[in-house]
């Protein structure tokens, strides 16, 4: 009782860095159950943590925190976010210091929190989206991914991935990818390949496949995304994660994300497809080719 209103009077003092951390990892772990995030609207939690992140004197380890803390309270996972009235007020600020956190992280750490911060709000609100794509974040989660220093596991993928893949529901968005080249890099997503077994490294893995080609899916409402993705071989391989159970790990939301950028892209491109794979992944009923996929052997393939 009063602990979240203390630790929050800490972080607005002008106190040294190594302690607003300190209690923003408590509040972190509070605010893991809902009375903790009561608590934290009733103080003004989250205008202190938008004034924690936008203010560039606070060290990068307390921005880092607060993009933790605020991952915390918009997890899709927590059903009672939605009474964080004061979070869409201040959320053009927070999205804006958190893309650029991500520009300019100097850890994968530091990257890892930032982006999945960024990734619960586009679930959170439609209108983060937007904002991102005004913020040329596109660019700047791209070029992320070019530079092992920030984006150096699946789980930084992962976060990465499920921003685009939300952004890529705006029109605009299939321009920003074509200009930043993001189907090659969607493309290479496709490619990486989860370790057999269950483990939380290959959890992340599949879905990094599965984010990515529900991306592409969305994107290929437009000719030009799917023109660059027929020519970059995009459609081999994801027939061949739909027919290789090993490729995506025995994977279900994977096979079935595939399976419905499959279908998009046959829309305009039927000529890309060989007669076999348009039978059995695109014609039938998607339950069906479902059915078909999920119990195939891997010497069939």
């Amino acid at each position: 009782e009063g602990g979240v209103a203390v630790l929050f009077k800490l972080c607005r003092q002008d106190a040294p860095s190594y302690l607003h951390v300190h209690a923003l990892k408590a509040l972190t772990s509070i605010c893991s159950v809902e009375e903790g995030i009561n608590e934290l609207e009733k103080v003004d939690g989250v205008l202190c943590l938008a004034d924690l992140l936008t203010n560039e004197r606070n060290s990068e380890a307390t921005r880092a925190e607060a993009a933790a803390l605020v991952s915390q309270i918009t997890s899709p996972h927590v059903n009672f976010t939605q009474h964080l009235s004061s979070f869409l007020e201040n959320m053009e600020d927070i999205v804006t210091a958190l893309i650029n956190l991500c520009k300019d992280a100097s850890s994968g750490e530091v990257f890892l929190l930032a982006s999945a911060a960024l990734a619960n709000i586009t679930f959170f609100d439609s209108m983060a989206c937007e904002i991102l794509l005004q913020l040329n974040a596109t660019k700047i989660l791209i070029e992320a991914c070019r530079d092992p220093q920030r984006v150096d596991t699946p789980y930084s993928k992962d976060q990465v991935v499920t921003i685009l893949a939300n952004m890529a529901i705006l029109d605009q968005c299939a321009s920003e990818m074509i200009q930043e080249n993001g189907v090659e890099l969607l493309l290479e997503f496709l490619h990486e390949k989860p370790l057999p077994g269950i483990s939380a490294e290959g959890a992340a893995l599949e879905r990094v496949l599965q984010k990515s080609a529900v991306t592409l899916a969305r994107l290929s409402r437009e000719p030009d995304i799917t023109h660059i993705a027929t020519s970059l071989n995009c459609i081999p391989r994801l027939i061949e994660l739909c027919r290789s159970p090993s490729e995506r790990n025995n994977s279900d939301s994977v096979l079935v994300a595939c399976l419905a950028a499959l279908r998009r892209l046959a829309v305009s491109c039927r000529q890309s497809f060989e007669e076999s794979d348009y039978q059995q992944l695109i014609k039938p009923r998607l339950v069906d080719s479902f059915l078909l996929c999920s119990n195939m052997e891997e010497s069939f393939v």
